[in-house]
């Protein structure tokens, strides 16, 4: 099966905070964390996305899935992943969508905060992008995911198939390729499905208030 974003990338915003179709939001806002604001209704919102963010961080740790027998085994356990074919790269992504939220990377540390944003691309039930073929286009700081960003990006959550593998881990069984059904990364709650919301309409200025956590 095809990975649900074809190839990936992340949105990772530069600024200063008070700061696959595999579409990674590399826009990270490089600026101090400010204070979390607590003037305006959104305390709900934000404490059912961390709670989400904690149940798809946990979800990170399940155990891999390997195949049994002696029979012939999935690419996916006898290839690494810079010998894979480009189909089989894709479909390495499960789905989840939280490398399109936007995150902030603090100036003065170099930490990296996640927000519960998401490129304006990304369809926030399927969590796919809607215009994969032109988001680097439309979304210039669209951040292809490869191998070299596998290694170097410390952001990528634990639950992501590419780091999984890479780290030696296997996959999960809620991965779309161990369960063959794509909607086992929600049902597991690994996705941003239900506490992403979408970038649009959202100040440049307004970005921190929506940070849920650090990434990673």
């Amino acid at each position: 099966m095809t990975c649900p974003f074809e190839s990936g990338q992340g949105h990772h915003k530069k600024s200063k905070l008070p700061q696959s179709d595999i579409a990674v939001s590399k826009r990270t806002t490089r600026e101090k964390p400010a204070k979390p604001d607590t003037s305006r209704p959104r305390r709900s919102a934000k404490l059912t996305a961390k709670h989400r963010l904690k149940v798809a961080a946990e979800a990170g740790s399940d155990a891999g899935v390997w195949s049994a027998g002696e029979g012939e085994k999935p690419f996916w356990e006898t290839k690494r992943l810079q010998d894979m074919t480009p189909s089989e790269w894709d479909s390495v992504c499960d789905g989840c969508g939280q490398c399109c939220l936007n995150k902030i990377e603090e100036e003065d540390t170099g930490r990296i905060y996640l927000t519960r944003l998401s490129c304006r691309l990304l369809d926030l039930d399927s969590c796919r992008c809607t215009d994969y073929a032109n988001r680097f286009s439309k979304m210039p700081d669209c951040l292809s995911i490869d191998m070299k960003a596998v290694r170097k990006l410390k952001w990528l959550p634990e639950s992501c198939g590419y780091r999984r593998l890479h780290e030696g881990r296997g996959l999960a069984w809620w991965h779309p390729l161990v369960s063959g059904d794509p909607d086992t990364v929600h049902q597991a709650g690994v996705s941003v499905r239900g506490w992403a919301r979408s970038e649009k309409g959202i100040p440049q200025s307004d970005i921190e208030r929506y940070i849920i956590g650090e990434a990673g």
